[in-house]
């Protein structure tokens, strides 16, 4: 079993969801059950699916949970980009989080290739 808080990409995603949801609240209100839900959802998958992995016990589950966690992060992008290109995200902020998610892949990658 990994302490997952001790994991920096664990810290990474907590902070991407936490900016997801401070960053969402400015979306129109008719988007509260469309695309706020998604990509406040998927941002959070990522950290709570490293947790997931990391407290299963086996490096087989983890590295699988690790590779649920980048598809979470490749869908917050998507979400990203979306909302972005319809003009209700300002292209600051989706930048910024977009960098993050990118990071974020690459050293789920990397955990995932050391747990091998």
């Amino acid at each position: 079993m990994h302490d997952y808080q001790q994991l920096r990409v664990w810290q990474a995603a907590r902070d991407l969801a936490i900016e997801t949801y401070q960053s969402t609240q400015s979306l129109p209100r008719s988007e509260m059950f469309g695309m706020t839900s998604q990509l406040r959802r998927a941002a959070s998958s990522i950290a709570a699916n490293v947790a997931e992995g990391a407290g299963r016990g086996t490096n087989g589950d983890f590295r699988r949970y690790l590779r649920i966690a980048a598809g979470s992060a490749a869908e917050c992008e998507t979400h990203l980009l979306i909302v972005t290109a319809v003009g209700i995200l300002e292209p600051e902020t989706a930048q910024t989080a977009l960098q993050q998610a990118a990071s974020i892949k690459k050293m789920l990658h990397n955990l995932e290739a050391s747990l091998t």
